[in-house]
């Protein structure tokens, strides 16, 4: 049994929920979200909830079941709250600013490496060691965020690099000085 498919969403004022055509749509104050669903779920509103049921209890049923839950629940939060990721960047004279559209990363090349936003994503720098990725699409937000953090992933050795804030980096102890084998 599914039990994330089995949890009711509740659906904030201000939020609509449409469910036709195997489209899901999640219109709030922030935007609009759509997602397709398989037809062998089915989304219930009523009552300012929405009720996931399933056609059979098969495993891949039961799997989508509980997938397609948990996707409109973050559509619901995204069209209310929205996501945000924050980077933190960590090296000697390594520094990050906005630029109108676009954040200007020096991070140790011998050139700046500039991102500029897209749709649906905005990007802010409150200081010059961070970055905050925020929209209300949170497969997108985690994907630039992931795009940012791979231009210069967290090493070991040092810790320098572009890490998430909540990220802890196991630092590895280097060549010890003065060994003999």
């Amino acid at each position: 049994m599914s039990r994330i498919g089995n949890a009711h969403i509740t659906i904030p004022a201000g939020v609509t929920v449409v469910a036709q055509d195997n489209i899901l749509t999640v219109k709030g104050p922030k935007g609009t979200l759509s997602q397709a669903y398989d037809p062998i779920i089915t989304p219930n509103v009523e009552n300012n909830e929405i009720v996931f049921t399933r056609a059979n209890d098969l495993g891949p049923t039961k799997a989508k079941h509980g997938l397609y839950r948990a996707l409109c629940a973050n559509m619901v939060k995204g069209v209310t709250e929205g996501f945000k990721k924050s980077l933190i960047v960590n090296g000697v004279g390594w520094k990050v600013a906005k630029q109108g559209k676009k954040i200007v990363m020096n991070i140790g090349f011998s050139h700046p490496v500039e991102v500029e936003e897209i749709d649906g994503i905005t990007l802010d720098c409150p200081s010059q060691t961070e970055i905050t990725v925020s929209g209300i699409d949170k497969e997108k937000v985690g994907q630039f965020a992931a795009i940012i953090r791979g231009y210069r992933e967290p090493e070991p050795y040092h810790g320098y690099g572009i890490r998430y804030s909540d990220e802890v980096i196991e630092r590895k102890v280097g060549k010890a000085a003065g060994a003999k084998g």
